[in-house]
């Protein structure tokens, strides 16, 4: 990874190259580099008239008798779980199983080489995360087919298609062989390859179901304003409709960083512009948060996946009194929240105000630096009465000092919104400590950790966890510890 980061300023289209993807690539992933001769652009038109040609070919053959393959319903993913867990200890760690896997591909179709980054460290990584959850969660086939269909259905923007995954399957087997030595036995490898079709069965399965749809959405930057040197509030104009809801969250692609792709949460409601914002912190040198806080101007374009996510407000929902915690960056699906909750008071899209119970807004920094959205704070709180927002501030807390902690509380003034002086303590403990809200729906986002001992405490306080809405939550790729 580069220590600095200058990007050079291409021309303003979005290409397709080499770079790692940083959404979950389980299984080869091609750039769109150098395919057949296509490059970038042309590379994805290619596949989108596949993709038509697919959906033609399945909507003329409905009726026909579909080909056996494994489903959660047929798939025994508990005696494949006994017996490949009886062998793993000849193929892990799984770096040399991974290491030998890619070098068999690679040799055995050289062409596949281009495809992806010269440095293979993330995609290494990811893959043995995705071993490990495939293995220890094969008998609940159900919650692995939920899973890999979702992710098919994200690696359409990607360019994957079937026969990556074949050559896959054939390097895996002769990976396997070489690893494990001659204890290995042919049993487990086959195993091992239903386990992993029945991840591809499901991803071809929601890649299958999402033809219809714009494998990503193309937009245009139409305003990028520097809040503090490290974040970033940009709004984008998408050149078509995106059906999105607040409080989702898309993969995000800079033409800087082609095929790396990050997660940001939406910071608007949807509105009649076709616009949508993000606010973006740098998280480290080289990467895609980089690139849209320093590298991205107005007039670029960007790249989104589909929205995803259920951290959203419902119809019944309105009428509720509402928890809605942030912490950091995760003020902006919380921000967008607010603005659907606000334009349902007021009547948006022609419709008649309707009620609204009231909301008990905690935002949580490090600092008053970190507020970088106060002056949004302010107005918010002036203009709603039924609104309360406190703020927590890291830079507040006095240490070894619980009782001035407790005592400082926030104090609010007339508008509701709080001194900047008066936060207290870390945010899950400042929320637990304010008041009962087991009546309330709660809305819980930031940096996981906070997410994790917010939730945690609201539950040991007797709010029932399906009335507490988060996103993101924790990657299911992630391997147990020490692995």
């Amino acid at each position: 990874m580069p220590q600095s980061y200058q990007p050079a300023r291409p021309a303003p289209s979005v290409r397709s190259g080499p770079s790692a993807p940083s959404v979950p690539s389980v299984l080869p992933v091609p750039s769109g580099r150098s395919v057949a001769g296509t490059v970038g652009g042309e590379y994805h038109a290619l596949l989108a008239r596949h993709d038509a040609m697919r959906l033609r070919r399945r909507i003329l053959g409905q009726g026909r008798a579909p080909a056996r393959e494994l489903t959660a319903a047929s798939y025994d993913g508990a005696a494949d779980q006994r017996l490949i867990t009886q062998y793993l200890d000849l193929v892990t760690p799984f770096g040399d199983l991974i290491g030998r896997l890619y070098d068999e591909m690679f040799a055995r179709w050289p062409y596949l080489r281009s495809l992806f980054p010269a440095s293979m460290d993330f995609q290494r990584a990811h893959l043995a995360r995705a071993f490990w959850y495939l293995i220890e969660n094969l008998h609940r086939p159900a919650e692995v087919a939920a899973y890999f269909r979702q992710l098919g259905h994200d690696h359409r923007k990607l360019g994957v298609r079937p026969a990556h995954y074949e050559a896959f399957e054939a390097a895996l087997r002769a990976a396997l062989r070489r690893t494990a030595g001659p204890r290995w036995v042919e049993a487990v490898e086959e195993a091992w390859v239903r386990m992993v079709r029945f991840a591809v069965a499901s991803m071809v399965e929601g890649a299958d179901a999402a033809l219809a749809e714009p494998p990503c959405w193309q937009g245009t930057v139409t305003a990028h304003e520097r809040r503090r040197p490290d974040l970033a509030v940009l709004r984008v104009r998408l050149h078509e409709p995106y059906p999105y809801r607040a409080g989702q969250f898309a993969a995000v692609e800079s033409p800087l960083m082609p095929q790396a792709w990050r997660h940001y949460s939406f910071a608007s409601a949807p509105g009649p512009d076709g616009e949508v914002a993000f606010h973006v912190r740098r998280t480290g040198p080289g990467g895609v948060s980089e690139a849209l806080v320093n590298g991205t101007r107005v007039g670029d374009l960007l790249r989104l996946g589909p929205p995803h996510g259920t951290m959203t407000l419902q119809d019944e929902d309105r009428t509720r009194d509402l928890l809605m915690v942030a912490g950091g960056t995760g003020w902006a699906p919380i921000k967008a929240l607010l603005e659907e909750w606000a334009g349902r008071r007021r009547g948006a899209d022609g419709l008649p105000p309707r009620p609204a119970g009231r909301v008990h807004l905690f935002v949580g920094a490090r600092s008053r630096a970190d507020l970088y959205d106060a002056a949004a704070l302010d107005r918010l709180a002036a203009c709603y009465d039924r609104l309360r927002v406190v703020r927590v501030l890291d830079e507040d807390i006095v240490p070894g000092s619980d009782d001035r902690q407790a005592e400082l509380g926030a104090r609010e003034n007339a508008t509701g919104s709080d001194d900047l002086s008066a936060g207290f303590g870390p945010l899950a403990e400042a929320v637990a400590r304010d008041g009962q809200w087991t009546p309330h729906l709660a809305f819980v986002s930031g940096p996981a950790a906070m997410v994790g001992a917010t939730v945690a405490r609201l539950t040991a306080a007797g709010l029932q966890a399906d009335r507490i809405r988060h996103d993101p939550v924790p990657d299911p790729l992630t391997p147990p510890a020490g692995r």
